[in-house]
């Protein structure tokens, strides 16, 4: 795909009916996703790399009509692809592995100070303590909270604040202090009309309840 971009285009294009431009995808970003009822040994070790742009997806439909997703990962220990010898590589690896990129929580660390770290470790500790499935994505402007495949919270890290977007429509929650800004009209990064700006925990509690809603409401709606 990256090797080949116009054709790619060109195939997107005509099958979904639109008028897509080259530039108009992040390339950055691209991902491989395979599908199988399950993955051998060698086929899980293979995606153990934490910047490797491949997901291994296990699902199985049951004759209940009952389908199961598992979401295989890559163990934490996992190292960089980009250690690979490049000498080992050919030219078509070698340009993917240079433009292909994987972001984690700690790429978006980088630019933010050491109270604004702390604020967001506060909140994600809270976020993924309501439930063991709940996982992180890390994106290349945001960081995700996923629960059910769906991405429930958006959290973006500034030098002196964080910015949460609760993904669900707006007054579907109570906020009752008002703490959130409609951005049912404006476009913002993530999903959700709730935004959040917050620079110190003098509301973290208040946030908690709010993220604790939104928690409930993807519960209810599977």
């Amino acid at each position: 795909m990256l090797n080949n971009k116009a054709e790619f285009i060109l195939e997107y294009n005509e099958n979904c009916n639109t008028t897509l431009k080259r530039d108009d995808i992040d390339w950055s970003q691209s991902r491989v996703i395979f599908v199988s009822p399950s993955f051998n040994n060698y086929q899980k070790e293979s995606i153990n790399f934490k910047d490797l742009p491949f997901e291994l997806w296990e699902v199985k439909k049951f004759s209940n009509n009952t389908v199961y997703f598992n979401n295989i990962k890559p163990s934490k220990t996992s190292e960089s692809i980009k250690t690979i010898n490049k000498a080992n590589t050919n030219t078509q690896t070698r340009n993917v592995i240079d433009e292909v990129i994987v972001y984690t929580e700690e790429d978006h660390f980088k630019n933010s100070s050491e109270e604004i770290i702390d604020l967001y470790n506060r909140i994600k500790e809270y976020i993924t303590s309501l439930n063991d499935n709940i996982t992180i994505k890390a994106k290349k402007l945001e960081i995700g909270f996923v629960y059910n495949n769906k991405i429930m919270i958006y959290i973006h890290l500034q030098k002196r604040a964080l910015k949460i977007w609760l993904n669900t429509k707006w007054r579907t929650i109570d906020d009752s202090k008002h703490l959130a800004k409609d951005m049912s009209k404006t476009g913002h990064w993530g999903n959700g009309d709730y935004e959040i700006q917050i620079s110190d925990d003098e509301e973290l509690e208040y946030i908690f309840s709010l993220i604790k809603q939104i928690y409930k409401l993807k519960i209810n709606r599977g």
